[in-house]
């Protein structure tokens, strides 16, 4: 019986959490907001680069279908001025033939335990202007939109 599941990310999985983030941010460019936020928000690192800073952490994990890797999310606690924690999801990805299995949820699942457990009174995460499917998928763990940013490009 297949199933998936997610566990924290170590440095052999890197491999993987590369070619899942190329495959998955791959549209992003032609998306609506997508190229200032890749340069901004996500920087230049790569996914793995992005990955190996957040594996000592603890703050990055990766979702599997039957052990196979298929997807990955790298978060951040940061201390607002009140002295109170917010988790920061950064990248979250499920490679894309792969979505609708329940890898993302199986992650979720665990990033919002581990923000729990480290004191964090709420998470923050992104979804490009009309990514429908992320906006839903993210609503379905009760995050619901805060802030918008407007942007015009010169």
């Amino acid at each position: 019986m297949a199933f998936e599941s997610a566990r924290l990310a170590t440095p052999d999985d890197l491999n993987d959490i590369e070619w899942i983030g190329d495959a998955a941010l791959a549209p992003m460019p032609e998306a609506r907001g997508g190229p200032v936020f890749s340069s901004f928000e996500i920087g230049f690192q790569s996914p793995a680069d992005r990955a190996s800073a957040a594996i000592p952490d603890q703050r990055c994990v990766v979702g599997e279908f039957d052990g196979i890797v298929f997807g990955y999310a790298i978060f951040t606690v940061e201390l607002r001025d009140t002295g109170e924690k917010l988790g920061r999801l950064f990248d979250f990805a499920v490679y894309p033939d792969a979505q609708g299995v329940g890898i993302g949820e199986a992650m979720m699942d665990l990033v919002v335990a581990d923000l729990i457990s480290r004191g964090c009174v709420g998470v923050d995460a992104w979804a490009l202007p009309g990514d429908r499917a992320t906006k839903n998928f993210f609503e379905t763990f009760g995050l619901k939109a805060r802030l918008l940013t407007a942007h015009r490009a010169f």
